[in-house]
């Protein structure tokens, strides 16, 4: 349970969905759409790194900012990946 109590406060860098959905596809859709956030913010951070570097943004506090909260969204889009191929393999092997 610990891990998940982190999880929640980890929450601020991706929107999670309000509440369950009656579509088939919305566990589909969930997903995607935490890609395209994680995706957005590693966008963001190269931008800012970019503009770092060609001496527009004087705010080096900023892009360290904007880079830490890619590095850590796509930490925790990797362990939502690797928890969801565990609990599929698990699934896997019940036999019937």
């Amino acid at each position: 349970m610990n891990g998940i109590s982190k999880l929640s406060s980890l929450s601020g860098f991706l929107k999670l969905p309000e509440g369950p959905k009656t579509d088939k596809e919305s566990f589909k859709k969930t997903l995607l759409g935490y890609i395209d956030q994680v995706n957005e913010l590693q966008n963001r951070a190269d931008k800012s790194i970019e503009k770092l570097i060609s001496g527009e943004a004087k705010d080096i506090h900023q892009v360290m900012v904007a880079a830490e909260e890619a590095t850590i969204s796509f930490q925790l889009m990797m362990e939502l990946r690797n928890k969801i191929l565990e609990a599929y393999h698990e699934v896997m092997r019940i036999q019937v």
